[in-house]
């Protein structure tokens, strides 16, 4: 080979390098672009949608009044969905039963909104501007009421939402762990990782929300119980997946678990507030399960805690049906490895045995950290 040769194959390997390199940058732009369609998508133009209100009283007036505010919202695009009540405490029931946004009660004097702003503190913002006009056109200042005032140590009543996203990294990050390092292990080895595993990031959670920062005053246990089914249910069902995604898998644990999760757990804002996609997506992701269940604990005695609870468990389901089923699988491929050699004809014209072409995928997946 003559001395202009010589730096060929050193070209070549650096050319391969560069070709890897460039393939697996392809999941960061990936990120990259799926958080901005998602973020931005979501949060970018708030606008109420069928978002529920009450007006107080009882009446031709009080039935006048609503419709002159269903008119107007209708004009806006069904922006509300307006009705009467006949009281007051009919509307703090309904506000209390999170039917409601808010409650406008008109009054000479002094007319006054209620809302619940730990259902959610956006919407009751919203309603509050919705509602000022009525008050201002009768020269009266709007009193709003807080019926579901947030703890003293959150008082924008979002700390359950950054319990969501420390409690979610905890469990997805996890998944790249178990699945890449974990990657020789059992299956059933790996299971019961991912139990002490979700066990710690549930309790470092409910410490978080509790003595650390005290977003939550009570039921800290609960917390820990539902933070516990959460975070379960995505390592079972990431490390499952694992097994067939490969180095794919922390780009679907990102769109799964940050992307279509924090955009429409209802942290920031309720489904009423956010386009039709990603209100629909609140309705059963695990995210709003997590979110709407401590609301529902710590906030509003309990209502409708078991249907979120549910939730939380149905996921836990899938990510255990997904486990069983990798493991199933791998079992298979385990046993196909240790069959004759004539059975691994494509790993073997490559100078490899099975358990040799085996590790070197587990060592590419390694190498971009799933």
């Amino acid at each position: 080979m003559s001395s202009a040769e010589a730096p060929a194959p050193g070209r070549a390997r650096d050319l391969a390098a560069a070709r890897h390199v460039l393939v697996h940058l392809l999941t960061p732009m990936l990120m990259c672009v799926g958080t901005g369609l998602a973020y931005l998508g979501a949060f970018a133009n708030p606008s109420p949608h069928h978002m529920p209100v009450a007006v107080v009283g009882a009446g031709p007036s009080t039935a006048a009044l609503a419709q002159t505010i269903h008119d107007k919202a209708a004009a806006a695009g069904d922006s509300l969905d307006v009705r009467t009540v006949p009281d007051r405490d009919a509307a703090r029931h309904l506000l209390m039963e999170r039917q409601l946004s808010a409650a406008f009660v008109p009054s000479e004097k002094a007319p006054e909104l209620p809302v619940a702003s730990t259902n959610a503190d956006t919407s009751a913002t919203v309603a509050e501007k919705v509602f000022t006009p009525l008050a201002t056109a009768r020269d009266e200042p709007l009193k709003v009421t807080d019926l579901a005032p947030p703890a003293h140590d959150d008082p924008t009543g979002q700390g359950i939402f950054f319990l969501l996203v420390a409690v979610s990294i905890g469990s997805y990050a996890s998944v790249a762990v178990l699945g890449g390092a974990g990657a020789a292990l059992r299956m059933r080895t790996r299971a019961a990782f991912v139990v002490v595993t979700s066990f710690a990031v549930s309790l470092i959670g409910a410490a978080l929300a509790g003595p650390v920062f005290h977003i939550v005053s009570h039921g800290l246990w609960g917390v820990w119980a539902m933070a516990w089914l959460y975070s379960a249910g995505i390592l079972f069902l990431g490390v499952g997946l694992h097994t067939f995604l490969r180095r794919w898998t922390t780009l679907t644990m990102m769109v799964l678990f940050v992307m279509l999760n924090f955009t429409t757990s209802g942290g920031l804002y309720r489904p009423e507030l956010l386009n039709g996609f990603f209100g629909a997506l609140h309705s059963f992701w695990n995210g709003a399960g997590l979110v709407e269940g401590l609301r529902s604990l710590v906030y509003f005695d309990h209502v409708q805690l078991g249907r979120h609870v549910l939730r939380l468990a149905l996921w836990l389901v899938a990510g255990l049906l997904a486990t069983t089923l990798a493991g199933l699988y791998e079992r298979r491929r385990r046993t196909a490895a240790a069959a004759p050699p004539h059975h691994h004809a494509a790993p073997a014209a490559r100078g490899e045995t099975p358990q040799e072409h085996e590790e070197r995928e587990e060592e590419m997946d390694e190498s971009v950290g799933v």
